[in-house]
């Protein structure tokens, strides 16, 4: 068996990489409407679909279900739902996603019945799907365990509109109960909703497919069950990431000579960009593109921030790890507080052997001090967003570092190694027997 890894030559924390780096779509938004697939009665067609092992991983369940994904070109794929389709999700599928989960509204919603394991996805703490269930039943749905897996039956074969209060705005259980929502009888009301800009990008084109949603983006939406959708040859085009484009702002930050980010949506980052420009960071912010240039005649002595993660707008638990990789070459004393996931500080551990200065306070916090020098490291990616943050540790360090289990940064991260060699950074893909 192969596994591949990434050998990088690190830069010593010097400003010399230059050039444009290109955004993505957005893993999480083609994901879900690769889901919201099910909700159609016609073709879809879906542009700009980022090339990463977890979209290959939900083209696998919807093609065992019997769903017809057809890859057209490059970020391209054509999706129809036939008549009827398989309720159950493959256990060896949807254990290696934990996106499988948003499948089970709108497979609901269309067949009135789903089987589905508990998902998968990165080890990043405890992930409870209770916020779905709980939802389902309060729909008119039934709920029941079997051999490990999940049996959801609708009354009747159809979910019920109602009034859902979210425990806490979760992004998937918004995306899943709106999906679920479109087919549903009735009106439901989604209150203390996620307000992710994938949520309002996702409603704005079920609406032009005839479905009937207000309010998404704010914490209450309310949506107006329906029949089937039609797509009328009408493509989605997938938003840019704002995850990679966040990454790659802080690795400008890092290293940059003159790096510009294109692509992206900067209204989508502000919380990053806020940050950055309390530490000194000098952005030049566009319509579609963030600028970093380094200026010789200026120190560049970065300051200190404390950052806390929270749902957005606020600043993005999946660019939690990337920051403290910036924050230990920062001058000064700065607490991270992961609010999210109690498990997403892991990672630490493994940048104190690269020389960073990080004392953990509790699961949630850990104080970063700065600025150290960073020196090379074999490391071993242990989920997708930490694993892009040991690559920016590597570029920053002094030597050549490897990096292990690449697969978890393919699971969001379309040919990185690739965008990131066209900027300058010493960067190989190595495929190694096992």
């Amino acid at each position: 068996m192969k596994t591949d890894m990434f050998n990088i030559k690190g830069l010593e924390g010097k400003k010399t990489l230059k050039g444009e780096i290109e955004v993505g779509g957005a893993k999480n938004a083609a994901l879900k409407m690769m889901a919201a697939s099910l909700l159609f009665s016609d073709k879809l067609t879906l542009k700009n679909v980022p090339e990463i092992e977890d979209i290959q991983r939900i083209a696998d369940l919807l093609s065992d279900m019997g769903v017809s994904v057809e890859k057209m070109g490059k970020n391209t794929y054509d999706i129809f739902v036939k008549n009827s389709v398989n309720t159950v999700l493959s256990p060896e599928i949807a254990k290696k996603i934990r996106s499988s989960v948003v499948v089970t509204g709108p497979l609901l919603a269309r067949e009135g019945r789903v089987v589905f394991p508990h998902p998968g996805g990165c080890v990043i703490g405890a992930r409870p799907i209770d916020f779905f269930l709980q939802s389902f039943e309060k729909m008119g749905a039934t709920v029941y365990t079997k051999e490990n897996e999940y049996v959801i039956e609708a009354k009747n074969g159809k979910l019920v509109g109602t009034t859902l209060f979210l425990p806490a705005p979760s992004v998937t259980v918004t995306e899943t109960i709106m999906m679920a929502s479109v087919l549903a009888q009735g009106t439901t009301v989604i209150k203390n909703a996620a307000l992710e800009p994938e949520i309002a990008y996702m409603a704005e084109y079920l609406n032009m497919c005839g479905a009937k949603i207000s309010g998404a983006g704010t914490p209450t939406i309310t949506i107006k069950g329906g029949g089937l959708l039609r797509s009328k040859k009408k493509a989605y085009v997938t938003m840019s990431d704002r995850i990679e484009a966040g990454s790659f702002l802080i690795l400008a930050a890092l290293t940059a000579k003159d790096i510009t980010v294109t692509k992206c949506d900067p209204i989508h980052l502000e919380a990053v960009t806020d940050v950055l420009s309390r530490c000194g960071v000098d952005i030049e912010i566009g319509k579609r593109t963030l600028r970093i240039k380094h200026n010789p005649k200026k120190k560049n002595v970065y300051r200190a921030v404390n950052i806390k993660t929270h749902e957005y707008p606020g600043f993005p638990t999946d660019l939690q790890a990337p920051m403290a990789v910036f924050l230990t070459q920062v001058k000064g004393e700065s607490m991270v507080h992961e609010t999210i996931f109690e498990g997403r500080l892991a990672y630490a551990e493994s940048l104190e052997g690269m020389g960073a200065d990080i004392t953990p306070m509790d699961p949630h916090r850990m104080l970063v001090k700065g600025p150290t020098s960073l020196h090379a490291r074999n490391l071993v990616s242990p989920d997708l967003r930490a694993g892009l943050a040991f690559v920016l540790a590597a570029i920053v360090a002094k030597g050549e570092s490897v990096v292990h289990d690449i697969y978890n940064i393919d699971r969001g991260y379309e040919f990185v190694e690739k965008r990131l060699q066209k900027i300058g950074v010493d960067i190989q893909r190595v495929s190694k027997e096992v």
